[in-house]
């Protein structure tokens, strides 16, 4: 553990931001004073260890009415500066409540979950599909509030880098499959949609809660075409799907109930989805990766194959 201050900062959560650059380092010197100077602000009490994820230390505390809650600490970045804006748009309909807000540093109080519940422990597939089919229903019938990133200018972008990426693969076949991705993203630019989305909705961010048996957590909103969000959904539990006889079949099946629950046009859908393989492939390949995820290729190919059908 990394102690500076009145909180512990997880090491394995520290070395995660110091493997990035200069600013992330110094957010990380400076995590214990921000969470002592939140804490003193909305008087709270530490009701708890800290915990984390990939980006976010969450402390848990009281406020002073002794409620539960959590103070959730994250440097900004363009992909979560428009966290606050989506919360308070859903309101705790099934997303987690946004108690207060810092803008400049990015910190959030949230109402407190079961952070030992996610919907990942509900152990059959289908009914935690068909949970978080309807939870993503919900989220996504909403209008996106202004000021939100929009999903026209991020496919856009993917579309400009994609030729210039698309190169450095080593297997042909999955040049060409990126390149069928693509063309599947470009008739798509002139209706990017205006939902509010969620964009990284799946069963390890959504939490058993009190007032709703399930909210969603960690969003990155923007503003987009709902078939932009079903990838995550798609792809999780992968384990248990590769055991099965024949994960294309799987895909088409999640596929089909997640598009059926939010009553989307499956041709768009299909290919706002292909978008997100397309744009996971060029951030691996900006890291230097030379092949596809295997996951990615074979959710595509099930996409594209299906398509055509």
């Amino acid at each position: 553990m990394t102690t500076s201050g009145p909180i512990d900062v997880p090491g394995a959560f520290a070395d995660t931001y110091r493997a990035h650059g200069a600013a992330e380092r110094q957010w990380i010197r400076e995590l214990p004073g921000l969470a002592a100077e939140f804490i003193d602000r909305w008087s709270l009490r530490p009701d708890g260890p800290a915990a984390h994820g990939m980006a976010s230390l969450v402390l848990p505390v009281r406020r002073p009415d002794d409620s539960p809650a959590v103070l959730r600490l994250q440097q900004v970045r363009p992909e979560t500066a428009g966290v606050a804006a989506g919360l308070r748009t859903w309101r705790g309909a099934g997303a987690v409540l946004l108690l207060d807000h810092h803008a400049d540093s990015g910190t959030q109080l949230l109402e407190r979950l079961d952070a030992a519940r996610p919907l990942g422990t509900v152990a059959d597939d289908d009914t935690a599909l068909h949970l978080l089919a309807e939870l993503m229903a919900r989220l996504t019938a909403a209008p996106a509030p202004p000021g939100l990133r929009r999903l026209d200018a991020i496919a856009a972008a993917m579309l400009d880098e994609a030729p210039r990426a698309i190169p450095a693969l080593h297997d042909p076949d999955e040049r060409r499959l990126l390149r069928d991705c693509a063309a599947a993203v470009a008739p798509l630019l002139d209706e990017p949609g205006d939902r509010l989305l969620h964009w990284d909705l799946h069963d390890g961010n959504v939490l058993a809660g009190e007032r709703e048996p399930w909210l969603a957590i960690d969003p990155e909103p923007l503003s987009g075409d709902p078939g932009f969000d079903l990838l995550p959904a798609i792809d999780q539990r992968w384990d248990a799907v590769l055991a099965g006889a024949d994960a294309g079949r799987t895909v088409l099946r999640r596929f089909d109930l997640l598009t059926e629950t939010l009553d989307l046009d499956r041709p768009r859908a299909a290919g706002w989805t292909l978008a997100r393989v397309l744009q996971n492939a060029l951030w691996d390949i900006e890291d230097g990766r030379t092949a596809l995820e295997p996951t990615q290729a074979a959710i595509a190919t099930a996409l594209l194959r299906h398509r055509r059908d």
